[in-house]
């Protein structure tokens, strides 16, 4: 009985205990202790499973162009069980791309038979993702033309939309579109992911509008349906052409949808429509009711921000700001320069200060800010 006990205890007394915090990580301002800090962390199995730290850490040593300690982190992950696993290899190539070190992302890929993992569909469209982030599109074509084949992996929806998107990165949208052909032929059948890629980007496009439209009915003759991220991707598109009250609309009708909801990036593209019409009363409107509803990204403040301080609503962006700052959102440390140097002309000095202060204290990427002295 006592022996039962003690096996009850320790199993739940294993529950029960708390896992390490990463927050410490994230709160680190002193670059050299973050990365060895990092270094340490990572030679546990729990902490190597936290993808939030990692995208985190690529961010924050890319910026300050550390790609050797970026190199450093990632080579020494290789010793690890964990890289026969092909998620744990697939989320090196991944950081590799994020911080832009495609050489050492194609690399690892074909380091991975030696490292005892398999190569499927899913490290191949890492090295895509790859390709696009580091810009690489001529690579992306050619390797999509060649590996499937060569490694005997069939491409899939996500792989073809990959390649997709390099075509239209390269501005060969026909390649781009028959590439959905290819897939049916090739008996892949197109899904939201292809065609939300291209809705995307024609409706991303003030001058390719027709083509998004275009898209939008082949989607609908095809009877797939659409979800809120090819409305996003409508709304934008309306908005771009000046179709604000059609995207209102759509974004009304959405609210009283059984199935579909709106989010943060659909009242973004309001938000943002207001701006350029130049109502800053009905985009403030929208973001009071969102950031109650915690509907609001940094983005949004990406937004705002300019548009309050082009009206010369100085008290609104700083107020703004001090929100999205808050919340730990990131958005870009130009604007807040704007905010501060507009305090400083006001002879708000000590509200610019304050503002530089908690700013610094949030993210790293606003390290550049600065109280100037002397505007007038």
């Amino acid at each position: 009985m006592v022996f039962l006990s003690r096996i009850l205890y320790r199993n739940i007394s294993t529950q029960t205990r708390k896992l390490p915090s990463i927050q410490p990580l994230f709160d680190e301002q002193d670059l050299p202790t973050f990365i060895e800090k990092f270094k340490t962390s990572s030679e546990t199995k729990y902490f190597r499973g936290r993808q939030s730290i990692y995208n985190y850490m690529v961010r924050r040593l890319a910026w300050a162009k550390k790609f050797s300690d970026i190199e450093d982190i990632l080579e020494e992950h290789k010793k690890y069980k964990d890289i026969a696993n092909e998620g744990f290899a697939l989320r090196i190539i991944s950081l590799y791309g994020k911080a832009g070190m495609f050489d050492h992302a194609y690399k690892t890929f074909e380091q991975l038979p030696e490292l005892n993992c398999d190569r499927t569909v899913k490290s191949f469209n890492g090295l895509l993702k790859a390709c696009l982030e580091c810009k690489k599109y001529d690579e992306a074509v050619e390797i999509f033309g060649e590996y499937p084949k060569k490694l005997s992996i069939t491409p899939d929806s996500m792989s073809y939309s990959n390649v997709m998107r390099a075509y239209c990165e390269m501005g060969q949208f026909d390649s781009a579109v028959s590439m959905l052909d290819e897939m049916e032929k090739n008996g892949v059948k197109p899904d939201l992911i292809p065609f939300n890629m291209l809705l995307n980007v024609f409706y991303g496009d003030g001058d390719r509008f027709s083509d998004g439209e275009e898209i939008w009915v082949r989607m609908e003759k095809s009877g797939l349906g659409f979800d809120i991220r090819s409305y996003n991707a409508r709304l934008r598109g309306l908005v771009c052409v000046g179709r604000l009250p059609e995207a209102a609309r759509i974004v009304e009708e959405l609210e009283e949808s059984s199935t579909l909801t709106p989010d943060e990036y659909s009242y973004n593209a309001l938000i943002e429509g207001y701006c350029i019409d130049g109502n800053l009363d009905e985009a403030k409107k929208i973001y009071d009711d969102t950031l109650s509803r915690k509907l609001v990204d940094g983005h949004t403040f990406n937004v705002l921000v300019p548009c309050a301080c082009q009206k010369g609503e100085l008290d609104m962006a700083l107020a703004i700001c001090n929100d999205g700052l808050e919340r730990n959102f990131y958005f870009k440390a130009d604007y807040v320069q704007v905010v501060v140097d507009g305090l400083v002309k006001e002879s708000r000095v000590e509200e610019a200060e304050d503002l530089v202060e908690l700013a610094k204290s949030k993210n790293y990427a606003f390290s550049s800010l600065e109280v100037p002295s002397g505007l007038e």
